[in-house]
């Protein structure tokens, strides 16, 4: 994963998005948005003003950008001429939030819907076509970080928390179809191990999904994987990702998993806060038993990791630098 460029920006980095011609978008603590061209990686556009740090960043297929800012989701066209957008340029601004201390975290987005998760664990979908919004029936007891929808289930959604559970819910019932709680390890020697907040999630666009918690252990299923290298099993009515049976939990660093994506389908980078990037290959055994290989570790310039994003071709690893200033390290995918 070598070292191809590396941007600075004045404000730690807070979030990442990749655009689909190739952009990256950078959201900062500062309330503010960069994207860059993919070429030169000069920003091209940006938005400013946002009224706090912006948590999350998902793109449209036509290039348009959903950002999470407080308890806010906002809606900017990249179709608009002007080079630095405010939030009085946003064609949608969406209070999501219950209240003033319950903030966004991550936003994900289908066809249909955009999918938000809170710090008071809440988990909800706006119907875009008419942005009503509704909300699980059940949340997580704790901060709800994680949420994305599930491939080829249109109807269903997983989020993730710092209760160190995952949730499968219908969202058109808000109602849960499966769940799965990471457990800590029993302590050894008597040392207090730390707590197995999820910290960061991915998901494939064939349903394998993936997790990192604050004790630093890596979580894969690959149950409810459609794709023809995810085993024997027959098709399921319903989304099996949350099923023990085909799962691999395993401890990979001492500090916490806080940021990870899937390159293709069975290739998964994850980093560590403390900015150790390593790069996974999933795979099965001949008696068709799930595997974990690690492929490359390095470790990247950056104190503090806040997110990661990647494609087939790059990597782009974000958080803030020793001395509080945004960084960005874009590396090639091997």
């Amino acid at each position: 994963m070598d070292l191809a460029r590396t941007l600075t920006t004045p404000a730690p980095v807070s979030a990442l998005a990749l655009g689909p011609a190739g952009q990256l978008l950078a959201g900062s603590d500062d309330g503010s948005v960069r994207v860059y061209d993919p070429v030169s990686w000069k920003v091209a556009h940006a938005i400013r003003g946002l009224p706090a740090d912006v948590a999350s960043i998902v793109c449209t297929p036509s290039g348009d950008v959903w950002v999470a800012s407080g308890r806010s989701a906002y809606a900017f066209s990249t179709a608009s001429q002007k080079l630095v957008q405010t939030v009085s340029d946003a064609i949608a601004s969406l209070v999501l939030g219950e209240d003033e201390e319950d903030v966004l975290n991550e936003l994900a987005l289908s066809k249909t819907h955009l999918a938000f998760s809170t710090d008071s664990g809440t988990v909800g979908v706006v119907d875009l076509s008419t942005n009503a919004v509704s909300r699980m029936k059940t949340r997580h007891t704790s901060i709800c970080g994680n949420v994305r929808f599930i491939p080829v289930r249109p109807r269903e959604l997983l989020s993730a928390g710092y209760d160190s559970a995952l949730l499968h819910f219908d969202f058109a019932l808000g109602t849960i179809l499966s769940r799965r709680d990471i457990t800590a390890p029993a302590s050894t020697d008597g040392v207090s191990l730390s707590p197995p907040f999820i910290l960061s999630a991915a998901m494939t666009g064939t349903g394998a999904v993936a997790a990192g918690t604050a004790d630093g252990r890596l979580w894969v299923s690959c149950g409810g994987d459609k794709s023809v290298n995810s085993g024997k099993k027959k098709r399921s009515r319903r989304w099996e990702g949350l099923n023990e049976e085909d799962e691999i939990l395993e401890k990979i660093a001492e500090g916490p998993v806080v940021a990870m994506s899937f390159s293709g389908s069975s290739t998964l980078l994850v980093s560590t806060l403390l900015g150790t990037l390593t790069q996974y290959t999933i795979s099965r055994s001949a008696s068709d038993e799930l595997q974990l290989s690690k492929n490359t570790e390095i470790q990247v310039g950056i104190a503090k990791v806040n997110a990661l994003v990647c494609d087939d071709q790059k990597v782009a690893i974000a958080g803030l630098t020793a001395d509080g200033k945004g960084i960005i390290e874009i590396r090639t995918v091997p």
